[in-house]
């Protein structure tokens, strides 16, 4: 039997280091020419898994050139990487060593290779990431108009703000056309709008950044997000579970909506006045409603069924 061979990239803007579980390293240009480099050395014996960091999107073309070549690929978070570098005891921090980290990393944690979005799909998550920009950058606007005197300044913010808004509607406006323009992302987005609380911000952002959603377990789509309770125990010491990690931005909106559910969501707002009564802080009372309605959410788009209140009881 050939050796397993996994490796494992360490992606810059301007470089891509590589190391393999054979030992070798590697450094080409992160451009169409090193890309090319790199895939002639990808083309010996076919790697079992190749390992990237997302790195804010210079990885993007890289992972899609090798994916292309019918390689498996995973694109993994950086913390978690980090983290399992200290625990080799691995705590430099060089462009070379990374790639050595993330080449022992694909070989004894192998995580699950992912098909990369499609240029759609691509669209989709880049119109869902402006529009959240934009949505910061006019709140840190009318919070400076609020405090400003009048004046030139004043008249400058009062203009921008009347653009972000109109970047917005446009934003709303194309993103709208994109979703109705395939009959699975509209099925989708009307299935996830017919939830009491999930507005079309919400559900493109499902659509987006949450592919998963309808294809993994509930307690897999869970620690995806970030809303799955975590053991804090040592010995006999009982720590509090706590939440962490996870997609952000996906935890983000899903708090907005899971706030909105609280109140017009029957399932969801009977269920958050029991955990307050028995005496739940409002902010973990608010957390176990996100985890039930990303867990509702999830089981009706694996089902395809459409929201039925009869159907998610709201006992805890």
């Amino acid at each position: 039997m050939s050796a397993e061979r996994f490796i494992g990239i360490d992606v810059a803007k301007e470089r891509l280091d590589g190391a393999e579980s054979t030992g070798e390293e590697w450094s080409v240009a992160n451009d169409a020419k090193g890309i090319a480099e790199l895939l002639a050395r990808l083309k010996g014996p076919r790697p079992d898994l190749v390992v990237l960091e997302a790195t804010g999107g210079y990885e993007g073309a890289v992972a899609a050139a090798v994916a292309a070549q019918g390689l498996p690929v995973a694109v993994v978070n950086p913390r978690q990487v980090r983290d399992f570098a200290r625990a080799t005891g691995e705590l430099a921090k060089t462009d070379a060593i990374d790639a050595r980290i993330l080449a022992l990393f694909a070989e004894r944690i192998r995580p699950e290779p992912r098909p990369l979005p499609d240029a759609t799909q691509t669209e989709l998550i880049g119109l869902v990431a402006r529009r959240r920009q934009l949505v910061e950058m006019l709140g840190a606007e009318s919070n400076r108009l609020r405090l400003a005197p009048p004046g030139a300044v004043r008249k400058n913010l009062k203009t921008h703000v009347r653009w972000l808004e109109n970047q917005i509607k446009k934003l709303d406006q194309d993103l709208d056309r994109l979703v109705r323009t395939s009959p699975v992302w509209r099925a989708k987005d009307d299935l996830l709008q017919g939830v009491p609380g999930i507005g079309p911000t919400t559900a493109r952002t499902l659509l987006a950044d949450l592919p998963e959603l309808g294809r993994v377990s509930n307690k897999e789509i869970a620690a995806l997000v970030g809303v799955a309770p975590l053991n804090r125990d040592s010995g006999q010491m009982r720590g509090r579970r706590i939440v962490w990690g996870g997609r952000a931005q996906v935890r983000r909106t899903l708090y907005m909506a899971t706030l909105a559910a609280t109140r017009h969501n029957p399932a969801i707002r009977v269920f958050y006045r029991r955990l307050r009564a028995r005496g739940k802080p409002a902010k973990l009372a608010l957390t176990a409603c996100m985890r039930k309605l990303l867990v509702i959410l999830n089981s009706m788009a694996a089902s395809n069924t459409p929201w039925n209140p009869k159907l998610h009881p709201s006992e805890a």
